[in-house]
């Protein structure tokens, strides 16, 4: 967990980003460390926007919020690599990737005498 501004000073890696003050209310907190926090919130600033993800959060219940962080954080990086399809072009190489898999078949299970004894 980041530290939310008391205790020690340091702010959390999103407040540390947007340089602002870190309250001890700040919803980013729990997520952005003020060590890696700043880059990681950074992808997430520039996609979605740090008043869009709070408002977001605030509407999710605080033990489904870290997951949220998680997707969230992936769909920015993915839509910085690819605007228009984000992490949907990621998901359909995968598929991509199934379906060539289900169609080949492997030259020892064609019964060449290799898995005989």
């Amino acid at each position: 967990m980041a530290s939310s501004g008391t205790g020690t000073g340091s702010p959390c890696g999103a407040c540390k980003f947007l340089r602002r003050k870190c309250a001890s209310d700040c919803v980013f907190a729990p997520y952005f460390c003020s060590e890696q926090g700043p880059a990681r919130f950074a992808a997430i600033h520039k996609v979605f926007g740090a008043s869009n993800v709070s408002k977001l959060l605030l509407h999710i219940p605080v033990h489904d919020r870290c997951e949220a962080v998680v997707t969230i954080a992936y769909e920015a990086q993915a839509r910085i690599r690819d605007p228009v399809y984000g992490c949907v072009a990621h998901i359909f190489a995968l598929q991509q990737q199934v379906s060539k898999k289900k169609h080949f078949k492997p030259v020892w299970s064609e019964g060449n005498g290799r898995d005989r004894k």
